[in-house]
């Protein structure tokens, strides 16, 4: 069988979660024969005119239509604003249109990670934001269960839903234990349904 493809596609503000999507990848990494694409998402632009380079100075290269339709299972992350995902992210899922008329994200596992500023701040609903238009192509969502005992001992990020990241600074200052297992935990959980149902 050919290597499973796992695509991590998040935007970050402030670099919470450019580094779960790095703890994700490693987390993918583990299962074998899996092959791990890391993307950024681009600042969205609401006058329609360019406003990131072309590439980025730093960083993951952007994501692309390609990655999605490539990818055998994907997790995707989101800073939370107003207890949804942010503009870049919505931005690239409203372009998957032309992959949900031909279903070619259908019946793949997909997984979805979010950090905010607030313990309240709508971590859950962030997710859950993500979570709809991914079902809508067919996807099939897969949370992060309760058998990971950091989601019990975590103070900070967490939730069935996926894994979270509470921020209570713009200025990044690192993930906790809990939160870096967690994300790691989640990469291979996604990687591993991803082999399963390839091979089926």
């Amino acid at each position: 069988m050919s290597a499973t493809n796992i695509l991590v596609v998040f935007y970050s503000r402030h670099g919470s979660v450019a580094a779960m999507a790095k703890h994700i990848a490693r987390g993918a990494q583990r299962v074998p024969n899996t092959n791990v694409v890391v993307r950024q998402l681009a600042e969205a632009s609401f006058s329609h005119e360019q406003t990131s380079a072309a590439i980025p100075d730093d960083g993951y290269p952007y994501c692309e239509l390609d990655d999605f339709v490539n990818c055998d299972g994907l997790a995707i992350g989101s800073p939370s604003y107003f207890g949804s995902m942010a503009a870049p992210v919505k931005l690239m899922l409203d372009q998957t249109s032309p992959i949900w008329m031909s279903g070619q994200l259908a019946d793949k596992p997909a997984c979805g990670f979010a950090s905010a500023s607030t313990m309240h701040g709508g971590h859950e609903m962030t997710i859950q934001s993500m979570m709809i238009p991914l079902l809508h192509h067919g996807m099939i969502w897969a949370g992060l269960p309760y058998k990971n005992r950091d989601l019990i001992a975590t103070a900070t990020g967490g939730t069935p839903y996926g894994v979270t990241h509470f921020a209570p600074h713009t200025q990044y200052t690192g993930l906790s234990d809990e939160e870096i297992n967690l994300c790691e935990a989640q990469g291979q959980r996604i990687a591993e349904l991803a082999t399963k149902l390839k091979k089926a």
